[in-house]
């Protein structure tokens, strides 16, 4: 069990006295804070911070990071609050803290939503200070370490969500390291069967594997030796999931997979290593096309490296990658290498340069994002980037996703470029814009000022910047649109009125709009334009017919239909709509609005005039009777229509109208017009009439 003493032994080793009291003194005030918590392992939940804090200090982190790692669960599960945080231990930590916090008193629709408003905080937070992920990373780790106490499925969506996004921004990230434990141990969550066999494979197989690989070990150390070149050489091992996910991708066999041998070669200088990579290539044969710089071209995070493939000894495929112990350090520990080694101007600074810029990015990206959801997606399809490198016209190097467009090297240049380009030439020929882009291609874009982004674009770009903008500049196209059709359609209803926008008063406009609670007239117009209000009705409320007989007022008279307030509501008489049934509103000159069944004969009539059909609701509250027409078969016997008038007022009904009808001598039809309240009322008149031995039939008269 990991103590506060061990912590603060660990600590002294890089951090001043002063700074290891204040850890101390924030250790005191998180145990007293978490007093009476426990995990679901039973320890006592200060020992989940204090093991953060530790996965921090291996990584040298600052004390202002150690603190924030004790307390980050300060704000979410006790009552303290990032004010007290702030007032102990200074502004610094309280936001580490705060960046670091779920949002737990916030109402969401789902818990997916939930998830990813809490992910769009963390990244907003992390723009802030990367020490934010740092510490969630760290967070991530220890629970993943920890999941055994947890339900089978908990442990499934935990191990899911870690290998969907904590392990790519770790990778985003260059902390190698931290990545590697997070995806075994969440491969072993999530798949624990196909872990568990994988790992046993992997063991046998180290054993025949362990010659080849000593043999040329040496053979590589010796090549450096001769050419007087300094240099350690590792043999690498590759992770569980690594080797699954290259069997599931290239459909190979387990014994394919681990024919496959891979070296590191870690040396003192840049130089170094491409002296390095001369001599391997004079030892063994190069495999064609397998060369990679990331040394000239660095990867997004700032991973340093020289990457070839070479046929080895007996045929066997040997994987090599060359780098200085500065780049090594780097591809380890990532943005934490700034801490971990004081790395000065070096590939820590780089990185976290380099992650800031990715940031950056993020933010543009959550501001065009309609919600948390569409952000996450957004944030995903950029945190699994194969890079491709391509060229401006200028020179200057762009790095962009596997299978990116033009359209999205547009975007990565510019907002702008890519709302408004029309054409792309690739190594100066004219392409379509959907080409994919290939490494080392010249890439220009041609704009044009009237040029707007096309909703097909989405089908084909990768990026999320390219994403997130096509989104967003549809989204206002729709509302530009929607507005201007509202505008179009309230003009042609105050017509009806002998109107114009223009003529009505901007107190009255003001009235309406507050009536309606809408922020201002281009809400009102949107509204309109995407069917959620009617025109008419709208038109009546801007301009109130002073004409109106007090009955018609909407304050003096029941509301039957939702939105309907001041407009001349009338039922046809054909279907007999009662409340309960499925409606449709159809607007009539000078009859207001008629509302029908929807499966009424006579709809198929107005088919021809869609742009007078509305949607229409009842209302929730009606205190009101209708009537509706049933139509009763009987057998032709005495005090039948007696019979059926008694059921019909036992139901409490009454009965508006009679008409009988003399089918065959042997059954009399019966059409009645009864008031009724809505449909449940309207079954339990059927049932008490159908329930009669007389009855043969009853249903409702369709007019």
């Amino acid at each position: 069990m990991f103590l506060i003493s061990d912590l603060c032994a660990l600590l002294e080793g890089y951090l001043e006295p002063d700074q290891v009291a204040e850890i101390y003194r924030a250790y005191l005030f998180g145990a007293e804070a978490h007093e009476g918590q426990k995990r679901l392992s039973g320890e006592p939940y200060i020992y989940h911070p204090l093991a953060v804090a530790r996965i921090l200090a291996e990584m040298r982190m600052d004390a202002p990071s150690i603190i924030a790692a004790i307390l980050h669960d300060v704000i979410e599960d006790t009552p303290t609050a990032k004010e007290q945080i702030a007032e102990k231990f200074g502004n610094e930590v309280a936001e580490l803290v705060d960046g670091v916090s779920k949002l737990t008193h916030i109402q969401f629709e789902s818990k997916a939503e939930a998830q990813a408003e809490n992910f769009r905080k963390m990244m907003l937070a992390m723009a802030r200070d990367l020490r934010v992920i740092i510490i969630k990373l760290a967070d991530r780790l220890h629970n993943m370490r920890t999941l055994e106490g947890l339900r089978p499925d908990k442990r499934r969506r935990i191990a899911r969500e870690t290998l969907d996004i904590y392990t790519p921004i770790a990778s985003r990230l260059g902390m190698n390291r931290l990545r590697l434990e997070l995806e075994d141990l969440g491969f072993a969550a999530y798949y624990p069967m196909r872990a568990r066999v994988l790992a046993e494979a992997v063991k046998k197989a180290r054993g025949n594997r362990r010659e080849i690989i000593s043999k040329i070990e040496i053979a590589l150390q010796e090549r450096l030796r001769q050419e007087g070149l300094e240099g350690r050489v590792i043999g690498r091992e590759k992770h569980l999931l690594s080797l699954y996910k290259k069997m599931r991708s290239k459909n190979l066999s387990f014994n394919e997979v681990m024919d496959v041998y891979a070296f590191r070669v870690i040396v003192d200088k840049v130089d170094t290593c491409y002296r390095v990579l001369g001599a391997v290539h004079n030892l063994y044969k190069p495999v064609p096309g397998k060369f990679k710089d990331y040394i000239a071209i660095p990867k997004a995070n700032g991973y340093q490296s020289l990457h070839t493939a070479l046929f080895g000894p007996y045929g066997v495929p040997i994987e090599v990658q060359i780098r200085t112990e500065e780049m090594d350090k780097v591809a380890e520990a990532g943005i934490a290498a700034h801490w971990l080694y004081k790395t000065g101007e070096g590939g820590g600074v780089s990185a976290q340069a380099r992650a800031r810029e990715w940031l950056k990015g993020l933010l543009e990206m959550q501001q065009s994002a309609g919600n948390s959801l569409e952000f996450l997606e957004n944030v995903k399809v950029d945190l699994f980037p194969d890079e491709v490198y391509v060229f401006t016209p200028k020179g200057e190097i762009m790095e962009l996703p596997r299978g990116a467009t033009a359209v999205d090297f547009a975007y990565d240049v510019h907002t702008d470029v890519g709302n408004s380009c029309v054409a792309v030439k690739i190594d100066r020929r004219l392409m379509p814009l959907a080409t994919r882009l290939a490494n080392g291609q010249t890439v220009e874009v041609i704009t044009a000022p009237s040029a707007r982004p096309n909703p097909t674009w989405l089908n084909f770009v990768v990026t999320a910047k390219a994403r997130a903008n096509i989104r967003n500049y549809l989204k206002n196209q729709k509302r530009d649109e929607a507005i201007g059709l509202g505008r179009r359609l309230l003009e042609q209803a105050l017509a009806d009125l002998e109107e114009t926008l223009l003529m009505v008063p901007h107190e009255r406009v003001v009235a309406a709009l507050k009536e309606m609670n809408l922020a201002s007239l281009d809400d009102l117009l949107e509204q309109i334009g995407l069917g959620n209000r009617m025109a008419p009705l709208v038109a009546r409320l801007l301009v109130p017919l002073e004409t109106a007989s007090p009955e018609q007022e909407a304050g003096s008279r029941p509301l039957y239909i939702k939105g309907t307030e001041g407009a001349v509501v009338s039922f046809a008489k054909c279907c007999r709509p009662i409340p309960g049934d499925a409606i449709m509103g159809f607007l009539s000159t000078g009859r207001g609005i008629i509302i029908h069944t929807q499966n009424c004969k006579n709809i198929a009539d107005y088919r021809k005039q869609p742009e007078k059909w509305i949607t229409v609701q009842w209302a929730d509250l009606i205190d009101a009777t209708f009537q509706v027409d049933l139509r009763v078969e009987v057998t032709n016997q005495r005090g039948a229509l007696a019979t059926v008038a008694a059921a019909v007022a036992d139901a409490d009904a009454n009965i508006d109208n009679v008409n009988l009808e003399d089918r065959d001598g042997i059954h009399t039809a019966i059409n009645l017009t009864v008031a009724v309240r809505d449909r449940v009322h309207l079954a339990r008149i059927m049932r008490s009439i159908r329930a009669l031995d007389k009855v043969v039939k009853v249903g409702r008269g369709r007019g």
